[in-house]
């Protein structure tokens, strides 16, 4: 008879070429020293965009996921049903990544491994980078969420009263892993602001 096993915390990161690849590169940080195994997929201008907006290397980043997959490894294990994971999260997702997963369009890693994470019914977080939005855009989005898709853009919230930039990015992606059940106690909204608020009741 066989046995019964608990499912394995995978979780597919993807990074693409979209402004924000610090979001992907800090969900990664958070993550280490973690019991969730993480597969890292980056693409080409991913890398680029990493290198111009920040100070960390390809070779940096690929050091804090448990697996690196090349983008054009069509045969790596998440390009598979039949390897089980959590889920994706895709951060930041570009327009064009956007577009493809919503035609099923997989020509490379990311794209592929979105579309198995749609057909197994696992949970698909992205974190939409892109300003403003087209028709386009909102038609895939939309197209997406009705799949069950988690649309999460990495949008600030000033509630917390950040003091830098990189509290900004630690709650956005703390607001990104909610979505897949991880939880990260970094500011959270209180349930109510406080009553001494210089705000008056005409609103």
């Amino acid at each position: 008879m066989p046995h019964l096993d608990q499912p394995p915390r995978r979780l597919i990161v993807g990074i693409t070429g979209a402004s924000g690849t610090i979001y992907g590169v800090r969900l990664l940080e958070m993550l280490q020293g973690t019991d969730i195994e993480t597969h890292l997929v980056m693409s080409r201008w991913g890398v680029r965009t990493l290198v111009h907006e920040t100070s960390y290397t390809p070779d940096q980043v690929n050091k804090l996921a448990s697996v690196v997959h090349p983008l054009t490894d069509q045969g790596a294990s998440i390009a598979s049903g039949s390897f089980l994971t959590m889920g994706m999260v895709v951060a930041p997702c570009s327009a064009r990544t956007l577009a493809a997963i919503a035609l099923g369009f997989g020509d490379n890693l990311i794209h592929r491994a979105a579309d198995v994470v749609l057909k197994e019914r696992r949970k698909l977080v992205l974190a939409v980078r892109e300003v403003p939005l087209s028709d386009i855009h909102l038609e895939n989005m939309l197209k997406l969420s009705r799949m069950g898709v988690v649309i999460c853009p990495p949008i600030p919230a000033f509630y917390t009263h950040p003091r830098s930039i990189d509290e900004m990015v630690n709650h956005s992606v703390a607001r990104i892993l909610d979505q897949l059940g991880i939880h990260f106690d970094l500011g959270r909204w209180a349930g109510a602001m406080s009553a001494s608020s210089p705000v008056g009741t005409n609103l």
